[in-house]
């Protein structure tokens, strides 16, 4: 029987982030995906297979999960490059959309080829075992879409062919879950507050505080009740507003105002996050400031966010301290802190390491699937020593 790997995969509004193995392998991919023809022209001075792996995803997904099965896409970067891509829309339930299992499939299906954990059999087929960490929002998991979203993943084989890929092209890969385990984000982020990546408590004094987490995404936003190291179902609430509706705004008011077309809302995040010549684009060769398209929008934003914040603090009172995870963190972190200054004054807490948030889910997938996998493998060794006992 071929043995199990472990895949820890955030399918994030804005991007895709996962961990495998032995988190010997990360991968980061933009959420964005566009429909495609099969044989693609690829166009540069550079063969193919020289070309980045990461850039030029170009797959066939065959699945039972899909709603629209046996399509061509570009995934990723690729995908951005067309007039065509698709992001994920507001309002959407992140367990219903194609592209949610499209972007799923491909991370996983990259991993089987390039980590050597399984070897190809006749026509360059890879059968691929893997045993899965994932989540969905809060509001999807307390309306029992985790259910559907789950069994729709196992019992079913999903095959990948890599076509006009570097390195991968004609390569197929068939993907079967062994087991599927899906969790609240919002508790998600609580286990990778607390524990390092072998279980350990590293952060005692957050065990048995009253704390919220409030996980702003892409598409929504989630504020989490830790209490008794448990999240409080009745009082966690989801919100259906998230960053992608501001950064479309600020792209379409620099379209109309510079002339200038951003490929996807990743552009825009790179603008409003990077060190340096932040705010800044290039138009027509000359450097030039979108602060005060940025600002206003990502203000109005922020302000909303509070309120999400102050809302759920008046009816949790006794909490101790929120922590804002997720993108949509990283890119309001200076405004939500100058209005929590000027305003109420919480006990709130960023992460100053914009990666460490940008990452806290996957990382947290892979602790809570990688903790499930152990005591899994101590029951079964317990079961054969007891059977064994038995036939002695």
């Amino acid at each position: 029987m071929t043995k199990s790997r472990i895949a820890a995969v955030d399918v994030g509004n804005d991007a895709l982030k996962a961990n495998f193995g032995k988190m010997e392998n990360e991968v980061y991919i933009p959420n964005v995906v566009a429909q495609d023809m099969e044989d693609r022209p690829v166009i540069g001075i550079e063969e193919l297979d020289d070309k980045s792996v990461l850039d030029n995803i170009h797959i066939r997904v065959h699945s039972p999960a899909l709603e629209e099965n046996n399509v061509v896409y570009r995934v990723g970067n690729l995908a951005t490059k067309t007039n065509n891509s698709t992001e994920l829309d507001p309002g959407s339930n992140k367990s219903e959309e194609d592209q949610t299992l499209v972007m799923l499939f491909a991370s996983i299906a990259l991993d089987a080829v390039e980590s050597g954990a399984f070897k190809a059999g006749k026509n360059d087929v890879v059968d691929a075992n893997y045993t899965l960490g994932t989540g969905l929002p809060l509001r999807e998991v307390k309306e029992g879409k985790d259910v559907g979203y789950r069994s729709q993943l196992l019992g079913s084989v999903h095959q990948i062919e890599f076509l006009v890929t570097p390195k991968h092209q004609g390569k197929k890969v068939n993907i079967k879950f062994d087991e599927v385990k899906v969790y609240p984000e919002g508790f998600a982020a609580y286990v990778n507050l607390i524990m390092d990546n072998d279980l350990n408590v590293i952060n005692k004094e957050l065990i048995d505080k009253q704390i919220l987490i409030q996980d702003i995404g892409g598409l929504s936003t989630d504020i989490a009740v830790i209490r008794n190291r448990n999240v409080d179902d009745d009082k966690a609430q989801g919100f259906n507003l998230g960053v992608s509706e501001s950064l479309e705004q600020i792209r379409e008011e620099i379209r109309t105002k510079h002339g200038v077309e951003l490929d996807s809302r990743r552009d825009v995040v790179d603008i409003i996050t990077r060190n340096n010549d932040r705010h800044h684009i290039m138009v027509k060769g000359s450097r030039t400031n979108v602060h005060d398209i940025t600002d206003h929008i990502l203000l109005e934003l922020a302000k909303k966010e509070y309120r999400f914040l102050r809302n759920v603090w008046a009816k949790n009172s006794q909490s101790e301290i929120c922590y804002f995870v997720g993108g949509g963190s990283a890119v309001l972190k200076d405004y939500i802190k100058a209005l929590n200054n000027k305003l109420d004054g919480y006990n709130i807490e960023f992460f100053e390491d914009e990666n460490e948030s940008i990452w806290m889910m996957a990382n947290a997938y892979y602790k809570l699937v990688t903790d499930f996998v152990r005591k899994t493998e101590k029951e079964n060794v317990k079961e054969e020593a007891t059977t064994t006992a038995k036939a002695k």
